[in-house]
């Protein structure tokens, strides 16, 4: 497999009731890289909660107003250490302040996570084969940090179009020994792969995949990335 990873660049500042597709069909056209059958496009989770509307007052100085809002965003919290709060929000995830962030945002608000990242993704999917006439899989990404190690990475905390995790138990490995445990998570590697070419500062809010192993192609969703509480050894 070889692949390609395209910014998007062009975006014009996202808005409330925007509709993304059409920006990233016009973006991705007018730096002469159409999308294609078989894309993923991946988009940061701030410009879908942009367009979506999920921004809120807040003074990024009042400490005691931000931490009722990361309250008010999560299902529980599991730990906090000074203004950090590690908390599950509605979705499931275990993020960091419930996924309320301020960065790349105006000055005054803050941003939510989409009330329901996969509806958001199938909705971009769906309009760019209505606008663009293409069949390409989309998956919103936010940025995580992750237990045990250093550094931030993006993951899919949307998908549409496209297997969020690759189940390979069954399958045999380079000795022919049965793969017991094998299931890759796709989505997240693809949502990294992509963040580099994004960056953080760069105001590349989207990219384009191209390349990918057709056989990942289905309804998927990221709901199956997160980890049943039943299975989870460290909550």
């Amino acid at each position: 497999m070889t692949l390609s990873i395209i910014p998007v660049a062009g975006l014009p500042e996202v808005r409330p009731g925007d509709e993304l597709a059409a920006l990233l069909h016009a973006a991705a056209t007018g730096q002469d890289t159409p999308l294609a059958d078989g894309d993923c496009v991946v988009v940061t989770q701030k410009v879908v909660s942009k367009a979506e509307g999920r921004l809120v007052p807040l003074d990024a100085d009042d400490r005691e107003a931000r931490r009722r809002l990361v309250d008010a965003e999560s299902v529980r919290v599991l730990r906090r250490r000074g203004d950090l709060i590690i908390s599950e929000t509605p979705h499931g995830f275990v993020c960091a302040n419930a996924g309320v962030d301020l960065s790349n945002v105006a000055t005054g608000f803050a941003a939510l996570l989409p009330v329901d990242p996969d509806r958001s993704a199938r909705h971009i999917r769906d309009a760019l084969r209505a606008r663009a006439g293409v069949d390409a899989a989309v998956i919103v990404a936010d940025t995580f940090g992750r237990a045990w190690r250093h550094g931030l990475t993006d993951v899919a905390i949307g998908v549409a179009g496209l297997a969020a995790v690759v189940d390979l138990r069954g399958a045999t490995d380079a000795l022919g020994r049965e793969l017991q445990v094998t299931e890759v998570a796709v989505a997240d590697e693809i949502a990294g792969a992509a963040e580099l070419v994004m960056g953080k500062a760069a105001r590349v809010a989207a990219a384009i995949v191209r390349g990918l192993d057709p056989a990942w192609r289905r309804d998927g969703s990221a709901r199956e990335l997160v980890r049943a509480p039943g299975d989870d050894l460290f909550r």
